[in-house]
C-alpha cells in the first residue's frame, strides 16, 4: 500500500516537474515563437473573386437576365413567367417556379421589385410574392412601404414566424435586395437533429439575425418539421406582377 502511494506521489511530482519544465521553456521563447504555436496553416481556403455588383466567382447564377433555363414550373414543365429587358416577372396564374437544382446550406442573393400598387391594394394584397428556401421556408416578398399588415407577414419576415428587426423596404417600383444566409435543418431518419437557421439582410440591413426556424412556414396553423433532404429554391406566384433580377446562390460547404 505504501509503495503504491509512493509511486502515485512520484508520478504526480513528475507531472508537475514536466509542466514546470514546459513553462520554463516557454519563457525562454521569443514572442514570435510563442505566437507560432497557435498558427493554423491547413486547410487553406479556396480563392473566390467578388467584383462589385457581380456574383462571386463560385456562385451558381440562377437568373442573369436572359432566360429561365435554371428554372421550371412547380406544376411540371417549363417556367412560364415573363423575361423582358433583363427582368423576370411573375405571370399571374401560371404558378410558382423552382430551381432545377436542389440546395442545402446557401448564401442566396435576390433582387426584387414591386410594381406601383393599385388604389385599393393594402396589406397582404400589396404585390405579394415569396422566396422559399428548400420549397418550405418562406422569406416574404411584399410592398411594405407605408402599408399596414401583420408584422410577421411583412417584407423580409420569416412568414408567420419571425418579424423583421426593422422595416427596410424601399418605395414601390424601386429595386430591393435580399441577401440570405440559410443553414438547412438536419434529420436522422424522421427525427430532427438540428433546426434550420436564417439570416437576412434587406437592402444591406440585418433584419433576421440567425433566426431559428420552428418548422416550415404555414399560412394556417403552427409550423412543424418534416424530414427532407436538399431541395430547390422556389419563387411564388401570388397573382401579382412582382419582378426579379440578379439571382445567384453559393453553396456553403465546410473546408476540407
Amino acid at each position: 500500500m505504501y509503495k503504491a502511494m509512493g509511486a502515485a506521489v512520484a508520478v504526480a511530482l513528475g507531472t508537475f516537474s514536466v509542466a514546470g519544465d514546459l513553462m520554463a521553456a516557454d519563457d525562454e521563447l521569443e514572442d514570435w515563437q510563442k505566437a507560432q504555436k497557435t498558427e493554423v496553416w491547413e486547410p487553406v481556403p479556396p480563392k473566390v473573386t467578388a467584383e462589385p455588383g457581380q456574383p462571386p466567382s463560385d456562385a451558381t447564377v440562377l437568373f442573369d437576365g436572359t432566360d429561365l433555363s435554371a428554372w421550371e414550373s412547380v406544376q411540371g414543365g417549363e417556367a412560364k413567367w415573363t423575361v423582358e429587358d433583363g427582368v423576370l416577372t411573375v405571370k399571374p396564374g401560371t404558378g410558382d417556379i423552382k430551381t432545377k437544382q436542389s440546395f442545402c446550406d446557401v448564401q442566396l442573393h435576390v433582387e426584387w421589385r414591386a410594381p406601383k400598387p393599385e388604389a385599393d391594394m393594402e396589406g397582404q394584397e400589396r404585390n405579394n410574392s415569396g422566396v422559399f428556401l428548400q420549397q418550405r421556408y418562406e422569406i416574404q416578398v411584399l410592398d411594405s412601404h407605408e402599408s399596414n399588415t401583420y408584422p410577421n407577414g411583412q417584407a423580409a419576415s420569416v412568414y408567420k414566424q419571425s418579424i423583421p428587426l426593422v422595416n427596410a423596404t424601399r418605395a414601390p417600383e424601386q429595386w430591393q435586395e435580399y441577401d440570405i444566409i440559410f443553414t438547412a435543418p438536419r434529420f436522422d431518419g424522421d427525427e430532427l437533429t438540428s433546426p434550420a437557421f436564417v439570416t437576412v439582410l434587406h437592402n444591406g440591413v440585418v433584419v433576421q439575425n440567425h433566426y431559428e426556424l420552428t418548422g416550415k412556414t404555414e399560412w394556417i396553423g403552427a409550423p412543424s418539421y418534416e424530414a427532407h433532404g436538399c431541395a430547390p429554391i422556389q419563387l411564388q406566384d401570388h397573382s401579382n406582377e412582382v419582378s426579379f433580377r440578379n439571382i445567384w446562390v453559393r453553396e456553403i460547404k465546410p473546408l476540407k
